[in-house]
């Protein structure tokens, strides 16, 4: 596959975004390029294409696999597997944000009610108890509110997400605004 400089240059911005996001840049490399090929992609096609060792490909594709970022297919007459990327946007971000809110968000949850129990016993002072309380009510109504809307068919969602700060329009104004 011949890169075009338009093509380099989102394969290596999303690879810097990787790193940011706490990917490892040539996973997220893997994952622009099949994110834009027209086409399934051998791992050899992968490795040749953005000079990378066939090794960190197979290794990096295992790993976008896990996150459901990325699915293999076979050819008709071709043993190798052919890979290929979530290519609706709107599917993908839902795939990222579900496994960060299963990876990390979850886990803290889980973490801070633990600790709320254990506050309540073991002496920590009533404006640390207060301030755990706090952060666990306002974590979970977050993650409630995401659960909602992640229940809602696609085009409500779509609407939602077009209709954006206008909603404000809706709600009652704060006072002293």
């Amino acid at each position: 596959m011949n890169l075009t400089p338009a093509m380099q240059n989102f394969i290596l911005h999303w690879g810097d975004m990787g790193t940011k996001w706490g990917v490892n840049r040539s996973v997220a490399q893997i994952h622009a390029l099949l994110h834009i090929a027209p086409d399934p992609m051998t791992a050899e096609d992968i490795a040749e294409t953005l000079t990378l060792a066939r090794s960190n490909v197979s290794t990096a594709l295992k790993e976008l696999q896990a996150w459901k970022l990325v699915k293999s297919q076979r050819q008709l007459g071709d043993r190798r597997d052919h890979f290929t990327s979530v290519h609706e946007m709107f599917d993908l971000v839902n795939i990222v944000v579900e496994g960060r809110r299963e990876r990390e968000f979850a886990p803290t949850l889980a973490a801070l009610r633990e600790v709320q129990i254990e506050a309540q016993n073991d002496g920590t002072p009533k404006t640390v108890t207060t301030r755990i309380n706090e952060t666990l009510d306002t974590m979970q109504m977050f993650d409630d509110w995401y659960a909602d809307m992640a229940q809602l068919p696609r085009g409500v969602q779509m609407n939602l997400v077009k209709l954006g700060s206008r909603i404000a329009r809706f709600l009652p104004k704060a006072k002293g605004s």
